[in-house]
């Protein structure tokens, strides 16, 4: 019988992916559980099978005293030097139990399978977790085993995964026995069991398919720097070489473009625009708008909070194209680069340095050719007629170089304004500051 035990365990280890110790303990704590009317109900026992006989032997743990009150959890210090010469006072002693574990009746053989079932389906959810933690942000196949709420539940292994709603590729359609690739994109613990997470349409996905289909990119002689994707429209990859000698777009796109257009398959269709990464972020930038042709780039001083931006300049002819359907090329080369990026035609620059030139000029004639005056105006942010209306009388009153002159300046610069067709905003009530302009929204961000 004992033998056939151990047989079991190891039958039933491999079949289930197990330890064998950890079925032996699973069970050894079921024939505990099952023992506790023969044994008693103290947390003193312990059950032991001999891993090599499958012999059962029960231990007593025993606390050693002079005078002994309860027999079932303490032993004398005579009795325990008999056992052990080395025997201190309390000090505890496990000791074996000579009489043999009694037959289990029907509800304890119940209790202790029940008990084994429990921990062999913990053992099972631990090995799978254990197996898959490690996979996420790979790649994995799996078969539609069913739809649920539009959620597709796939058999990966032993293990159930879910890919949600959200993280499928917009238009795709799946059916029960396809198989498909996905992104490992969270394991965690729940009460059901590891909860495996999939999606096709996060950017490492794209990352790892590159990796996947490209050897230059396992050989890490080409190396994926970022990515950025729109699932099922666009996506845009930066790559660079650690050769000198190597193309990494030539050996991205492959021979005729076989190598992306495998890659845009298993996205559905998805444009690839494939940009060389560089170190320089005004040329990066630059590059993360093509197809457009970008004629400068100022990169801003990046802040301690703020995320750095880039003011794109572009010729008149591709400002369409730098902007890209709704929004979607430059709002791409955003998440790319990672920059707020602001884009205007050469046109727009072009007018409105000649309009900060008018500004200028006016505002010298409202000081009547003080420097000083003129200097106080853009210290405090007053630097155009726009700016010195929006800002009222009491402000422009408070500055000392300005003073007396507080009225003259502004009535001439609303004057200018109204010339211009740029009426002044209506005075605000008594007691509340004037509303600022609202800043028009960047194209990309």
């Amino acid at each position: 019988m004992n033998r056939e035990l151990i047989m079991v365990i190891e039958q039933l280890g491999r079949e289930k992916g197990i330890d064998k110790e950890v079925l032996f303990e699973a069970l050894e704590s079921a024939l505990l559980s099952a023992s506790r009317k023969s044994l008693g109900p103290g947390d003193n026992v312990r059950i032991h099978i001999d891993r090599k006989t499958g012999e059962f032997r029960v231990y007593h743990r025993k606390k050693v005293v002079e005078e002994v009150g309860d027999p079932e959890t303490e032993i004398s210090l005579t009795d325990a030097k008999a056992l052990n010469p080395e025997a201190e006072l309390d000090v505890e002693l496990e000791l074996l139990q000579e009489k043999p574990l009694q037959d289990l009746g029907r509800i304890a053989a119940q209790t202790a399978k029940q008990v084994i079932l429990q921990k062999v389906r913990d053992a099972e959810r631990e090995g799978i977790y254990s197996e898959f933690i490690g996979k996420e942000g790979q790649i994995l196949r799996g078969v539609v085993h069913r739809i649920e709420k539009r959620n597709v539940i796939l058999e990966i292994g032993k293990a159930e995964a879910i890919l949600p709603e959200r993280e499928q590729i917009p238009g795709e359609r799946y059916n029960p026995g396809d198989r498909i690739r996905a992104f490992v994109l969270e394991v965690r613990r729940s009460a059901k069991g590891p909860q495996i997470t999939l999606s096709r349409t996060h950017p490492g996905y794209l990352a790892r398919l590159f990796e996947t289909e490209i050897p230059e990119i396992q050989e890490g002689i080409v190396v994926v720097k970022a990515t950025a994707r729109e699932a099922g429209e666009r996506a845009k990859v930066a790559v660079a070489s650690t050769k000198r000698d190597v193309d990494p777009i030539g050996a991205c796109v492959g021979l005729r473009g076989t190598r992306i257009q495998v890659i845009s398959r298993e996205l559905r269709g998805e444009k690839i625009d494939i940009i060389e990464w560089s170190h320089d972020p005004s040329t990066f930038v630059a590059r993360a708008l093509s197809p457009a042709k970008v004629s400068s780039v100022i990169v801003a001083e990046e802040g301690a909070e703020a995320p750095p931006s880039a003011l794109v300049i572009v010729p008149d002819n591709q400002l369409s194209l730098a902007i890209g359907k709704k929004g979607q090329n430059a709002r791409l080369a955003a998440k790319l680069t990672g920059m707020r990026i602001d884009i205007k035609s050469e046109s727009e620059i072009e007018t409105e340095r000649a309009d900060a030139e008018e500004a200028k000029a006016a505002l010298q004639a409202f000081a009547g050719g003080s420097a000083e005056v003129v200097e106080a105006l853009e210290a405090a942010g007053l630097g155009s007629p726009r700016a010195i209306v929006d800002a009222g009388r009491e402000a422009l009153a408070a500055l000392p170089p300005v003073g007396d002159r507080a009225d003259k300046i502004y009535a001439a610069a609303e004057e200018w304004l109204t010339a211009r067709n740029q009426p002044a905003p209506e005075s605000p009530p008594a007691g509340d500051a004037p509303a600022g302009d609202a800043e028009p929204p960047t194209p990309g961000t």
